[in-house]
């Protein structure tokens, strides 16, 4: 496009949310025109805050004849001729607005995702389908260009802003040449070598797009007991040649990523107990034709059995927050040098449960009975604390309390777990008398336990709810079917309108 070919402003369009660089990226492109005989004008309007709203960076640009340009303060729908976002669901919020017309709109997106809250919220799997976004901007966008611009950022250690930056000059949507880029970078004097480096790689991804490979099939993994002594490596073969040897092929792969999973929350015996657990449901698997069935039930109980098994205590919060995988991971995600001191703060709030859930059976029940004392726990925990976990005293005090982990099966909370845990159990065996399918799905109603303190008590009570209806639904043909939809709606939101909903349905449908 030449300068000649402009009758009207060029109109571009930056979605991004907070700290993804919108900003830097609108002032690269008012720079990159005034810097070469254009006039430009940028506006933007915020989102609500960071990753909950997103922000509308608006451009117009005109070639400078002399004359005082009129420009326009917002994106007007089907005017809009080239539309950035810097995350793949920014994309479909500018082709919902209207900003992408078939006609006239290139549009730019990266290709990842950074999950909004409505998306964290649910208590299920609640990522949007990414893509219905791909598809509606291919048939939407006069074109569309697409490309991991996070990746790439990453790769070269720079921001996303740096990335979109080189594809908008590999797209030649505007009259510039990738040199007048260039100097754009360099003349705002920050981060200038990585800057150049990520636009360039930019650049070069969108003028050949790496060629998509072919889906190869995965190996299954190997899992090996990393640490330990001899003693307990040869324990945890065994235990890996048991699965093996007792259990069906379909199951191999969830078995051994339980039994790692429980070995690493726990010690080996807990690993053992895991596979006897699973090997009583697999029996029965068989009894009730489970191979005709792809042995749903085993590969269910190898995935919740361990999901049960490992439930979150203080002990356990206690152990994640003090591991060295984690700092490192936290010093990755920030990618500070090596020298770099980093302070971490942690919010923890344990409540009177999680106190006297990690203490003996005895000690803790009488604690929780006794007025008095639970109320000055109560006290004391009610707002919740912040804590160094950087700092030498917050460390061994979280430190020692994972400790206790070899004294887990001793405290309240574990006796509390392994009933409610053989409950359900009980509940699988009995549905799998009459129905297949309803025993699968109780036990996949396991997926609504989880988390910690308020957290899993709210799993808990839609637990409760969901399984209550178990004895209405086991002589039904359509019990299990109604069983899946009532855990699908209580994963849905964290109200449980959704749950109430179909409970209403089912009422109405016994009536």
């Amino acid at each position: 496009m030449s300068e000649k070919d402009i009758a009207r402003p060029l109109c571009i369009a930056v979605m991004a949310t907070g700290g993804q660089g919108g900003g830097v990226l609108t002032n690269w492109l008012v720079q990159l025109a005034e810097s070469n005989g254009w006039r430009a004008q940028a506006t933007s309007v915020p989102g609500v805050a960071q990753r909950t709203g997103a922000t509308v960076y608006y451009v117009e640009m005109v070639p400078d004849d002399g004359r005082e340009p009129v420009l326009a303060l917002m994106p007007s729908p089907g005017e809009v001729d080239l539309v950035v976002c810097a995350e793949l669901m920014e994309a479909g919020r500018a082709i919902q607005r209207g900003f992408v017309a078939p006609e006239r709109t290139t549009l730019i997106s990266s290709t990842h995702r950074a999950f909004a809250v409505a998306e964290k919220i649910v208590p299920g799997d609640g990522v949007a389908d990414s893509t219905i976004v791909d598809d509606a901007g291919s048939e939407m966008a006069k074109r569309f260009i697409r490309a991991d611009m996070a990746k790439i950022a990453l790769d070269n250690g720079s921001v996303i802003s740096a990335a979109l930056f080189g594809a908008i000059a590999a797209s030649s949507e505007l009259p510039f040449k990738k040199q007048q880029f260039h100097e754009t970078i360099k003349a705002s004097g920050v981060g200038v070598d990585a800057s150049i480096a990520t636009f360039d790689a930019a650049y070069a991804e969108i003028q050949n797009p790496t060629p998509v490979s072919p889906v190869k099939k995965v190996s299954p993994k190997t899992y090996s007991l990393t640490g330990g002594t001899a003693a307990d490596r040869e324990a945890y073969t065994e235990c890996v040649k048991r699965i093996n040897d007792e259990f069906p092929e379909t199951a191999h792969t969830m078995l051994a990523a339980g039994l790692q999973a429980v070995v690493d929350y726990q010690d080996l015996e807990y690993g053992r107990e895991y596979l006897d657990r699973v090997a009583a449901l697999t029996h029965l698997d068989r009894d009730h034709g489970g191979e005709g069935q792809g042995f749903a039930l085993s590969i269910a109980a190898a995935k919740f059995v361990a999901r049960a098994m490992m439930y979150d205590d203080v002990i356990r919060v206690a152990d994640l927050k003090t591991r060295d995988t984690r700092f490192q991971r936290v010093r990755d995600d920030l990618r500070v040098q090596p020298d770099a001191v980093v302070k971490m703060t942690e919010f923890m709030h344990p409540r009177l449960e999680e106190i006297c859930g990690t203490l003996p059976r005895g000690l803790g029940h009488a604690i929780e009975a006794s007025g008095p004392l639970a109320r000055m726990i109560r006290k004391f925990t009610d707002k919740g604390r912040r804590i160094r976990t950087d700092s030498i005293r917050w460390f061994v005090v979280l430190y020692l309390v994972a400790g206790l982990r070899r004294w887990r099966r001793s405290s309240l909370r574990h006796s509390r777990e392994a009933v409610h845990m053989q409950t359900w159990l009980d509940a699988v065996q009995t549905a799998l008398e009459s129905d297949y399918a309803l025993a699968v799905e109780v036990l996949e109603c396991r997926r609504l336990i989880k988390g910690y303190s308020d957290t899993h008590e709210r799993g808990l009570s839609k637990y409760d709810r969901v399984l209550g209806a178990l004895d209405s639904l086991k002589h039904r043909p359509d019990g299990a079917d109604w069983l899946r939809r009532l855990r699908q709606a209580a994963l849905d939101d964290e109200p449980g309108d959704a749950l109430e909903a179909v409970f209403g349905e089912f009422a109405s449908v016994q009536n």
